[in-house]
């Protein structure tokens, strides 16, 4: 009698996602199956590679497959987290394995022990809120009791404390258990609020974004995972970090185009925000002096709860906001700062206040032209002037960072030392300001000039000791801070964002000097904003004197709803680049013509993009417009896939673009 064989046992099938810009899940065998988020490490052509256990959905392959190298056990993505990157892929129709490599564990990260970000006590500082503080504040601990997610829109005019209210529900969080995650624009920047933070609550919350140190971001993840850290501050990456019980998600100025991602995974952090929230189940909070209008429009159709802080904190006024119409002032040359804001300054500096001159230009001049022909130095790599930065001898492109010296002889017409700087930039204000105010001291708030976390604070420290009188800088000084001395806001050009082809760029200004004007008059204080423009009849002017946001909105809202642009309407983006310019037309020539017909959609282009020339790459746009309830995501699929895109040209796709250059 035969005695039967015992079962062979057959190695599980264990699926994997790697971080390649690939869709595709791999497949591997194992001895057992794996929970999903488990952290392996796999064999992939020539090289090894770590990866996370996937959701099983293919079919199950008939070729033979290789076994996983390594299965790291205690490490493990949480289900959110797969769940996020999921749907982040499917909304932007990057490959997932793209959006896990921005963030994936090593195994690296988890030899060192010990609980670096834990929570030491100090002595913190809370402080006495408002009523409209408290109101609010409590507002927002009954979402975090319900453990339901909700959106919250945290408005407040500039100094009205929208930071001490969700500092509040932070407190609530550190009370009662789970995890906060605060994201700012941008964190570099951020040093006040930090120090804030760790005065109110008594520990330095733990940090996450691009710069971070490799070891610095091993430790927080490590700690994490592990459940160590009840509070991260970071920028928009910080979002997919592994929260393992994610709690309240705070989105502080929440208008800020720094948080959409333009490279890479092209993704808008705010609205992301919104979606990690509503999979965790948690409060989000959206917090701004100057809502972008997709938020304000979520606000009037029930989507998010409003939440309005409506006066300054501690009684402060809001400054007084008056234009210098600079069509009716004779300007000497070379000079752009006008007599009523020269006089000001000088006021301002005799009362022993500081005062603030804001120009969003980088560099000393943005253009360098030669007398003789009229030709102009540009970027050999983009279409673009270089700009030129006095204080480091050197022109500079601000897109892709090319460097030169200053040119002596024209290379067209061959004259020597006719080169001329055209316009302001700040280093330029910089030295204007030194000669009618020779004795002010002044400093430049720039990117160029606070490089490091270092010299950020040390900047901040001596603009509160009163080291500083007068501050000029760009858009960095409108990013929420406090400076009690400052009473004086002068805007060099108040209309040099209002220019272009961007939809948004009435918006974009409105809020950028609305934020700037905001830094002025605090506490028993009341500031002033000198607004210099050549359009003082235009909207935006009448509503920043008014401080009238409702009426812009409105205006700008109408605009919107006539032609079906966001937020009435959906927009998708194609850029294609590539070293040939006339085989880029090709391609967008070709895409346009097999555009799917429908009544759901337009195709608005090809054409050349506004930067037709970037990073050495010719550059062609096509947009996608669509009804708002119409998702362009399927149609994009089907229109791409017929049409074949060679390698040498480098396809994006851009889901709500926030920028059109």
């Amino acid at each position: 009698m035969n005695t039967p064989l015992p079962p062979v046992k057959m190695p599980a099938r264990v699926s994997v996602l790697l971080p390649v810009p690939l869709n595709t899940i791999f497949e591997y065998a194992n001895d057992q199956a794996l929970p999903p988020g488990t952290l392996v490490k796999v064999p992939f052509g020539s090289r090894n590679m770590y990866g996370v256990v996937w959701e099983d959905t293919s079919s199950p392959s008939l070729k033979p497959l290789k076994p996983l190298l390594t299965v790291f056990s205690t490490i493990r993505l949480p289900e959110v987290s797969l769940k996020f990157i999921k749907w982040v892929s499917d909304y932007t129709m990057a490959p997932q394995g793209q959006i896990l490599k921005m963030v994936l564990p090593t195994p690296e990260a988890f030899e060192k022990e010990g609980r670096d970000n834990a929570v030491i006590s100090k002595s913190p500082q809370k402080p006495q809120l408002s009523e409209d503080q408290s109101t609010a504040a409590e507002v927002l601990k009954d979402s975090l009791k319900a453990h339901t997610f909700q959106t919250f829109l945290l408005e407040g005019v500039t100094g009205s404390g929208k930071t001490e209210v969700y500092f509040e529900t932070i407190d609530f969080i550190l009370e009662t258990g789970g995890q906060a995650l605060v994201m700012l624009p941008e964190i570099a920047l951020s040093a006040q609020w930090l120090q804030r933070f760790e005065a109110r609550f008594g520990f330095a919350p733990a940090v996450w974004h691009s710069n971070l140190p490799s070891r610095q971001r091993d430790t927080t993840l490590r700690n994490l995972l592990r459940g160590d850290i009840p509070v991260i501050v970071g920028t928009r990456s910080a979002l997919f970090l592994p929260f393992l019980d994610l709690k309240l998600l705070i989105v502080d100025e929440e208008h800020d185009g720094s948080y959409k991602q333009e490279e890479g995974v092209i993704y808008n952090g705010r609205d992301m925000a919104v979606v990690r929230a509503r999979l965790s189940q948690a409060t989000c909070v959206l917090a701004s002096a100057t809502p972008s209008l997709e938020t304000e429009i979520n606000v009037l159709s029930g989507k998010y709860h409003h939440i309005h802080l409506s006066t300054r904190y501690g009684g402060a006024s809001l400054p007084d906001v008056k234009l210098v119409d600079m069509r009716k002032i004779k300007l000497a040359t070379q000079t752009w700062i006008s007599p009523p804001l020269q006089t000001a300054l000088a006021e301002t500096l005799e009362r022993g206040e500081q005062a603030m001159l804001f120009l969003n230009r980088r560099g000393y001049a943005p253009l360098i032209l030669c007398r003789s022909c009229g030709e102009r130095v540009m970027c050999p790599h983009c279409s673009l002037s270089l700009v030129q930065h006095k204080s480091q001898d050197k022109l500079l492109c601000h897109h892709c960072g090319y460097t030169r010296a200053q040119p002596t002889t024209c290379p067209t017409c061959q004259e020597e030392n006719t080169y001329s700087a055209i316009g302001p930039g700040v280093e330029r204000i910089y030295e204007e300001v030194q000669t009618f105010l020779p004795q002010a001291r002044c400093a430049l708030l720039t990117s160029d000039y606070l490089t490091t976390p270092k010299k950020i604070r040390d900047c901040i420290e001596k603009i509160h000791t009163h080291e500083i009188d007068i501050l000029i800088g760009t858009q960095i000084m409108a990013k929420g801070h406090h400076f009690p001395l400052l009473t004086l806001v002068g805007i060099i050009d108040g209309d040099s964002a209002l220019a272009g082809s961007d939809l948004r760029a009435s918006e974009k200004s409105f809020q950028l000097l609305h934020q700037v004007a905001g830094r002025s008059g605090r506490e028993d204080r009341r500031g002033q904003v000198l607004l210099q423009t050549y359009l003082p009849e235009h909207p935006l002017m009448t509503a920043l004197v008014r401080q009238d946001k409702a009426q812009f909105f409105a205006i700008e809202s109408e605009q919107r709803l006539l032609h079906g642009f966001p937020p009435y309407g959906r927009l998708a983006a194609l850029i294609l680049s590539g070293k040939k310019n006339e085989e880029v037309q090709k391609i967008a020539r070709l895409l346009a013509k097999n555009f799917p017909l429908t009544d759901k959609a337009d195709l608005l282009g090809p054409t050349p993009a506004p930067l037709s020339y970037l990073r050495g790459r010719y550059r062609w746009r096509l947009l996608v417009k669509t009804a708002k309830d119409f998702l362009p995501q399927p149609l994009l699929k089907h229109w791409l896939s017929g049409t074949r895109i060679p390698p040498s040209i480098k396809l994006q796709v851009d889901i709500d673009p926030y920028s059109f250059f």
